[in-house]
C-alpha cells in the first residue's frame, strides 16, 4: 500500500488563505502488515526525532483508521520526506493529507477525495494548503458550516515552479503575529481586487497579468520584512522573466512562476545570488494525494 503527496503553494501573494496550487515534489508512505508497529523516515527532517517518528502522522493515521475498522492493527510505515519542513511548502497539510487517506487504504475502504479534504479542516483550519495536498492544480478555496467549496483548475505542462528555499525557517504563529489585528480599507481593496484577478487569469490562462495579480497589501510584505534578503529573491526572479513570485504560504520559501523555457535562466540567476539557499526547478502537479492498495 502506498500513499503520495505533493508540495503546495499558498496564498501566492494576495490570496491569503484561500488560493494555492499543487508542485510535484511528493512526500511518500509505504504501508505494510506487520505483527508489530514499526516506523522508518528518510529525507528531510530524518535527524529529528520527533519528525523521524513522525507523531503527527500516526495520531491521525490511529485515530481516523479506528473509526473506520472500530479497532487498531500493526503495520510498518516507510516514509520518504521530499518537502521541506516549515518552509511554506506545505509540509504539515501534506503529512495531514497523507495520514488520512492512509488510514482508508490500510482499512481497505474507499475515500473520495472530497471527503479527505473535509476531513482534515480538523487539523488545518485553513484550506490554502490542504486544498490542493489533496486535489492537485490550482485552487481557490473557502470554509463554509465546517466543509470546504472549492474549484480547481488544472495547470499547463508549459509551466514550471523555481523555488528558493531560504536557510533559515519563519513559523507561521510568528509570521502570523506581525499581522496587524485591523487593516485599512485600501488595503483590502486593494488585495481582494488582485486576489480576484489572480483567480479568473488562472482560470483563463491569462499568465502575462500574473506580475500585477500577485501583489499584496495584507501580509507578504509584513512577512518579508522578517527576512529582507527575500525581496532581492523577487526583485531577480522578475527582473529574469519570471511571470509572478510571492512569499509560499507563510515562507520562508520564495515561489515562482514561469514558462519552461525561462526556468533555467531564473534558476541559475537566483542560485548564483543566492548560494547559501538551496533553489529548485519543478514541474506543476495535477493529481494532488494518490494510492495504491
Amino acid at each position: 500500500m502506498f500513499v503520495s503527496v505533493p508540495a503546495t503553494s499558498a496564498n501566492l501573494g494576495p490570496g491569503f488563505d484561500t488560493l494555492g496550487l499543487s508542485i510535484n515534489f511528493r512526500n511518500e508512505v509505504t504501508i505494510k502488515p506487520s505483527r508489530f508497529f514499526s516506523v522508518s523516515t528518510r529525507g528531510e527532517g530524518a535527524e529529528n526525532p520527533h519528525i523521524r517518528k513522525n507523531i503527527l502522522f500516526m495520531n491521525i493515521f490511529n485515530k481516523q483508521y479506528e473509526k473506520i475498522k472500530g479497532k487498531r492493527d500493526n503495520f510498518r510505515f516507510e516514509f520518504t520526506n521530499r518537502i521541506p519542513i516549515s518552509r511554506g511548502l506545505g509540509s504539515s497539510s501534506a503529512v495531514i493529507t497523507a495520514a488520512l487517506t492512509a488510514s482508508y487504504v490500510a482499512a481497505g475502504e474507499r475515500y473520495n477525495k472530497r471527503k479527505i479534504l473535509n476531513l482534515a479542516l480538523e487539523y488545518e483550519p485553513h484550506p490554502d494548503n490542504i486544498t490542493p495536498a489533496v486535489m492537485g492544480g490550482f485552487n481557490v478555496a473557502c470554509v463554509e458550516d465546517n466543509k470546504v467549496y472549492s474549484k480547481k483548475r488544472k495547470t499547463p505542462e508549459y509551466l514550471r515552479a523555481v523555488l528558493v528555499i531560504p536557510n533559515k525557517t519563519i513559523s507561521t504563529a510568528k509570521s502570523r503575529n506581525v499581522l496587524p489585528d485591523l487593516y485599512r480599507t485600501d488595503e483590502m481593496v486593494y488585495s481582494l481586487s488582485r486576489s480576484s484577478f489572480m483567480t479568473a487569469l488562472f482560470m483563463t490562462e491569462s499568465w502575462d497579468l500574473l506580475k500585477i495579480a500577485s501583489k499584496d497589501m495584507i501580509h507578504q510584505t509584513r512577512r518579508m520584512k522578517q527576512m529582507p534578503e527575500l525581496f532581492e529573491v523577487q526583485k531577480t526572479a522578475l527582473a529574469n522573466g519570471a511571470l509572478m513570485s510571492t512569499l509560499s504560504g507563510s515562507g520562508s520559501t520564495f515561489f515562482t512562476l514561469c514558462y519552461a523555457d525561462d526556468a533555467p535562466k531564473i534558476h541559475q540567476a537566483l542560485a548564483k545570488k543566492f548560494p547559501k539557499f538551496r533553489v529548485f526547478t519543478k514541474t506543476l502537479d495535477n493529481y494532488g494525494v494518490t494510492s495504491k492498495s
